[in-house]
């Protein structure tokens, strides 16, 4: 290959897996065909392959499959948000400020907190708490007093006591109310400790949108006050003589919302509610869009589902305009403003990275240059079939393909065909299927039988992950994340596939993907070459993924590994996790591993005493057993 066509080969693959549209310039691919990390070090745009931290990887004993996340794109995103607030702010002369929240439930990991709340300092970037034991997180982990605590969700006494004490040691702690029952008990607790709250209120808006989350939106979505119960709280904040205590009004219309006309129809709406609250009474100084702006999963540019069609400098000044607009017209002060990004934040940080164990192909293994003399008839048909087949005869030779391999399976079903000769009829068919394919862009209209063919004789990569406990979206809401091969994009792929996990389970595969023609069943892949692993990285995956993952098969958490570009182009482990051994998710699901091992010696040591096995074989045994629980729950190759 010369170098002219290697790098067309580069930047057609770049093309065809889009990652310099779902990339938003933190992914890249090389001229030497490797996918990579791309960050800004000392103003020095740095790119550094996946493939050198897999090899990294692999030299301190981290087996496939890893969740790595990379510190330099986390960082990165918290400042492009800041960032593109603080100049909407200034742009639309703005007079309050911005505080950015991340929502901990969608990535609680000790890590990825700790590096949000330290690099986030510099912004005053806090966090957003549905629960007691996420709001202990937030409290222990914010050291900045000008960074706020957002308490969402349903609250308790002792909840509400967390949040005061918060209070009571400097922290800018809200409670939003989500229903009128919350009142009483905040009211209650504040006269117990003697602190004075700081309180918000949900209101639902009638404003709907599109997307997975669409049900987050109207008056039937399951949080927040409705006008009649906003009205209640306002009253009995009033008759407490509390009204001053309420400072935040919040509003969530959905989560990843694609259409940028949602999220403005939703801010001018909340800022009529905002207004009206300020008239009654409330010295209201902040307000709270919650949470929504989107990821493009698929880098169409689109407002379908799995996409956005806005930047995210048009969704921070769509914001700050719209506000300003209603409030200066309404002679308002203009409130703080606080956003609950959570998947933007987080999403492009983490990569899954797993190898392909084996391939299953839907081709001929061993094809006759004729049928033999003593052929059954079935075998001789099918192959005419073939040896016709041409752009004219396309169609009539797959219908008859299709009849002689039904034909043959129910001969084989009734005892007149053997085994081998089933195995030609096969062989057969998936060529004719083949030399179909290859017919199929010549043709000027394809019939509708054929238009899925691809996908029917796609190839099956068995990629060595979970897809419940890695990519649990991807099985549970058809969540589309970017695929691609990490290496050898210097090579042009050949192969349609669809991916396959290790479980025992046929729902563990990934079988929706998307590419530049938009979104395709079938995933195109190299060839597997004899003692080389094949690497491939699913992107995008730092948004819940980790929290909502299962233990289907006993299969746990992967290793986790953090890593931070540096200034010559090269990175550090900063932080290594092991994932899961086979003892530790037996714990998970209450066996006890000290229990089952000595289950097994016992077998062991009776199988001694019958004589069937050695006292030697029992030691071998019994190191098996110990190694086995200790091991890894995923594929390990033997080196």
């Amino acid at each position: 290959m010369t170098a002219e066509e290697q790098t067309r080969s580069v930047s057609d693959n770049a093309a065809h897996y889009g990652v310099n549209e779902w990339g938003d310039d933190y992914f890249s691919v090389n001229q030497n065909g490797l996918v990579c990390a791309n960050a800004k070090v000392s103003g020095q745009s740095l790119q550094v392959p996946l493939m050198d931290m897999v090899a990294g990887l692999e030299e301190r004993g981290h087996a496939m499959p890893v969740l790595l996340r990379i510190e330099n794109i986390l960082d990165s995103r918290i400042s492009a948000i800041n960032e593109s607030f603080a100049r909407a702010i200034a742009q639309c002369e703005y007079q309050g400020q911005y505080r950015g929240v991340f929502p901990i439930k969608v990535n609680q990991q000790c890590h990825v907190i700790e590096e949000i709340t330290k690099f986030g300092e510099q912004y005053h970037h806090g966090l957003e708490a549905g629960s007691k034991a996420e709001l202990i997180i937030a409290m222990s982990h914010l050291r900045d007093p000008d960074a706020c605590i957002v308490c969402n969700g349903y609250k308790d006494a002792e909840f509400i006591q967390l949040g005061l004490l918060a209070r009571k040691l400097g922290m800018n702690c809200f409670f939003v109310v989500e229903t009128p029952s919350e009142i009483g008990i905040i009211l209650e607790q504040s006269r117990l400790l003697g602190i004075e709250p700081r309180i918000g209120v949900r209101v639902k808006l009638a404003a709907k949108v599109e997307g997975h989350w669409f049900e987050d939106s109207g008056e039937r979505s399951l949080f927040g006050l409705s006008n009649i119960q906003l009205v209640s709280v306002i009253d009995q904040l009033r008759d407490a003589n509390m009204l001053h205590c309420l400072e935040l009004m919040h509003f969530h219309i959905g989560s990843q919302i694609p259409n940028i006309r949602n999220i403005r129809n939703g801010v001018q709406e909340a800022c009529r509610y905002y207004i009206d609250l300020k008239r009654e009474g409330a010295p209201l100084g902040f307000i709270d869009l919650g949470g929504g702006l989107a990821v493009d999963y698929t880098g169409a540019s689109t407002n379908e589902t799995h996409s956005k069609n806005y930047s995210l400098d048009e969704y921070t000044v769509d914001i700050v305009e719209t506000l300003s607009e209603h409030f200066n017209a309404a002679d308002v002060p203009h409130p703080t403003i606080i956003t609950e990004s959570g998947r933007a934040t987080v999403a492009y940080s983490s990569v899954l990275l797993f190898n392909i164990l084996e391939v299953s192909r839907f081709k001929a293994l061993s094809l006759p240059s004729a049928p033999a003399d003593d052929s059954s008839e079935i075998v001789v048909n099918i192959w005419q079939a073939l040896q016709s087949l041409s752009i004219d005869t396309l169609q009539e030779c797959c219908n008859d393909a299709l009849h002689y391999r039904e034909e043959a399976q129910s001969m084989f079903r009734q005892g007149l065909l053997s085994v081998r000769e089933l195995s030609t009829v096969e062989n057969i068919y998936y060529e004719l299927l083949q030399r179909t394919r290859a017919l199929l862009p010549q043709m000027k209209r394809i019939p509708p039988e054929l238009q899925n063919l691809e996908e029917s004789i796609a190839d099956i990569y068995y990629g060595n992950f979970s897809l419940f406990q890695s990519l649990p979206d991807s099985w549970a809401i058809d969540q589309i994340f970017p695929v691609m091969p990490i290496h050898r994009l210097d090579e042009t792929p050949t192969n349609p596939a669809v991916i396959a996990d290790i479980t025992c389970d046929s729902d563990g595969k990934i079988d929706l993907f998307a590419n530049a023609e938009g979104e395709s069943k079938n995933l195109m892949l190299h060839e597997m070459r004899n003692g080389d692993e094949y690497y491939l990285g699913v992107f995008l995956v730092g948004a819940y993924q980790e929290t909502l993952g299962d233990l289907h098969n006993l299969f746990g958490d992967t290793h986790v590994v953090s890593v931070r570009i540096t200034e010559n182009g090269h990175f550090e482990f900063v932080e290594e996790i092991q994932g899961d051994s086979i003892g530790d998710v037996l714990s998970y699901v209450e066996y006890n591993p000290k229990e089952l091992f000595e289950s097994l010696r016992i077998k062991a040591e009776k199988a001694v005493k019958r004589g069937t096995i050695s006292v030697t074989q029992r030691r071998d045994m019994l190191n098996v057993f110990k190694n086995s629980l200790d091991g890894y729950t995923y594929f390990e190759r033997d080196h």
